[in-house]
């Protein structure tokens, strides 16, 4: 048979479960004459009549016989290329790769963690350091997902937001910018007036804070680069330096180190944190099981996305 037409193969089934030719072509929905015709072309492509006259009726020959078995395998082989995979949670062994900054790590990580080892205890997750914007991890599969900031979209690549998150100024409890103004918001002047530590010397979210002062005519020094967020917020903690973060992440840090926030004295863009991840995982059931719980843990409800 040099032209396969795997059509022949529901067709033999047919025959041989209703054991006529009257019962195949009511299955199939075809005329009596079309499925003899059916009949005659299995015939010639495996070689043996498959079915013979017995009184007033039709039986299989051995050779259909033994084919019966080969034949309803081969069907559910067929559709089973065409039908996801079901997949076993509990007992799926897989590692995930997130690259993300390490705020979100530390706000989430743990929690996404127990969250998905509920379902899945074979599933580990290996967070790894969000350096710069390049999509190139993902295209070349080292990720499965990234999570951040992104820019522009890309060809190739799936995002969807999960938050925006505000940005509000940082210090360790008791500081003097707080504890010398009570009842009374912090000004320009006095956010300048203490040295700062930084996360992003050269990051959009740095670039917007520093432009908001210059608007002022102020500009603030930056006594610290810190190496990620948490670094920043334990510094913060334990000094009298000033950080300006993301809210979700200094949330996470004040249940753990002593730490005060306020509303900048200035106006600053929220920032839209997106999941990105490569067309080949689109449809992955197990990706798109990650991806369920990451919008989970970062409070998306439907189209809403809370200002935090």
């Amino acid at each position: 048979m040099n032209r396969l037409d795997f059509n022949l193969l529901l067709d033999l089934d047919a025959l041989l479960r209703e054991g006529s030719v009257v019962g195949a072509a009511r299955v199939l929905h075809l005329s009596a004459p079309a499925m003899s015709r059916r009949l005659t072309r299995l015939r010639e492509a495996i070689g043996d009549p498959l079915f013979v006259p017995a009184g007033r009726g039709l039986v299989p020959t051995q050779r259909a016989l033994a084919l019966r078995e080969r034949v309803r395998a081969a069907i559910e082989e067929v559709r089973g290329v065409f039908t996801p995979d079901a997949v076993d949670f509990s007992r799926l062994e897989r590692t995930l790769t997130l690259h993300t900054n390490d705020g979100f790590a530390g706000a989430w990580a743990t929690r996404l963690a127990c969250a998905m080892a509920a379902e899945a205890p074979g599933v580990s997750l290996h967070f790894i350091p969000r350096a710069d914007k390049s999509r190139e991890a993902l295209r070349n599969g080292a990720i499965d997902l990234d999570i951040g900031v992104v820019k522009s979209a890309e060809a190739e690549i799936y995002s969807e937001p999960l938050f925006r998150a505000a940005f509000v100024g940082v210090v360790r409890e008791n500081h003097p910018l707080l504890s010398q103004r009570t009842g009374e918001a912090v000004s320009a002047q006095d956010f300048v007036a203490w040295p700062h530590i930084s996360t992003l010397p050269r990051g959009s979210a740095a670039g917007h804070l520093d432009a908001a002062l210059k608007a002022l005519g102020l500009r603030r020094r930056v006594a610290i680069v810190a190496p990620g967020f948490q670094a920043a917020l334990a510094m913060a903690a334990t000094s009298d330096f000033v950080a300006a973060m993301p809210m979700p992440f200094v949330r996470w840090a004040m249940a753990h180190q002593r730490l005060q926030v306020f509303k900048l004295p200035f106006d600053m863009p929220a920032v839209e944190v997106l999941q990105s991840w490569h067309t080949r995982h689109h449809a992955d059931p197990v990706h798109l099981w990650l991806r369920g719980h990451v919008r989970a843990i970062c409070g998306m409800d439907g189209e809403k996305m809370p200002v935090v």
